[in-house]
């Protein structure tokens, strides 16, 4: 099971996207309310399972029309045991959710791969805590005890790869790591940052990736950097090998802070084409950087932008 979980294809380094921001696209696009911001929330029923799908397919046929990979994150950001009970979920009840995540997007890839375009599944692990905050602190050996049950899940439902988004703190992006490692599952960590490029916790995106290294032995199949507007970590790209473990973004299409944003009651979508330029810009930074994808506040406008912004400098 898992189609490329022995060979990812985005390390080969053609461009891949993503889809963005499902949470705020859900909640202030199509007007659905996700309690403690959960997505998947909505596989519980028909209905919600529909709006995924549709959601999935419009970032689906984007990379089909510019004929390029295609990362399908499952909308399991929330799924883990502390939010879930907060929502009134049972442990088999989650189990069942993370399962039926990535057989939902197992369905997308079946109707949209081609030659051109491959399709990775990925089960999305997010914090115990929150996305913007380093709280919740556990030591490596209780993040990887905490998230080995969605990781066990992932691997048995067919997943190719594990992806650890908004990661606040070294220790619980090791644990995540481990976890993967134990089920041989490639995973890919990705560190919030704030305004200056710093992680929640203070540590640099450097250091935070030596840590994980260190601690490792070079575990992750590749680093993501998100939650963040590109301006604000351009500046953290400092010059060195370290550069080179990042591979992909997953950005915010506001530049206000987190705190700015856990007070706004509407959408700051930024722009869209200023966003993908911003790309561009990024790419010079980061020269392995080929997977994109977006995070609070864009949609499926701003992967548009972005994929038609970069595509080319992917066939030069």
């Amino acid at each position: 099971m898992g189609r490329y979980r022995q060979s990812l294809p985005q390390l080969g380094g053609d461009l891949f996207i993503s889809d963005a921001g499902i949470e705020t696209t859900m909640i202030f696009l199509e007007g659905l309310e996700l309690p403690c911001f959960a997505a998947f929330d909505l596989l519980k029923n028909d209905e919600g399972t529909a709006t995924l799908r549709k959601y999935f397919r419009t970032h689906a046929q984007i990379a089909v029309k510019h004929g390029l990979g295609f990362i399908l994150e499952s909308a399991t950001w929330r799924a883990n045991s502390d939010w879930a009970a907060k929502i009134g979920y049972s442990s088999d009840a989650l189990i069942e959710a993370n399962r039926k995540a990535i057989v939902l997007l197992e369905e997308i890839r079946a109707e949209y791969e081609n030659d051109r375009t491959k399709m990775v599944l990925s089960g999305c692990i997010g914090p115990r805590g929150d996305g913007y905050k380093a709280e919740s602190l556990m030591t490596p050996e209780e993040a990887e005890s905490y998230h080995s049950l969605q990781a066990e899940v992932f691997r048995d439902a067919g997943a190719d790869m594990i992806t650890a988004i908004t990661m606040t703190y070294p220790a619980e992006a090791i644990g995540v790591t481990r976890a993967a490692a134990a089920v041989k599952m490639p995973v890919a960590i990705s560190f919030t940052v704030e305004t200056d490029g710093t992680l929640p916790s203070g540590d640099s995106l450097q250091s935070a990736i030596a840590q994980v290294e260190a601690a490792t032995n070079n575990g992750p199949a590749y680093y993501m950097i998100n939650c963040a507007h590109p301006t604000h970590f351009q500046g953290a790209l400092t010059p060195g090998a370290w550069l080179e473990r990042i591979r992909g973004t997953r950005v915010n299409a506001s530049t206000k802070s987190h705190a700015e944003l856990d007070e706004a009651t509407e959408l700051d979508a930024g722009n869209p084409a200023q966003l993908s330029e911003e790309h561009r810009v990024l790419k010079m930074k980061l020269k392995n950087l080929n997977v994109i994808g977006g995070c609070c506040g864009t949609d499926h406008r701003h992967m548009e932008e972005i994929a038609k912004a970069c595509a080319p400098l992917f066939r030069q």
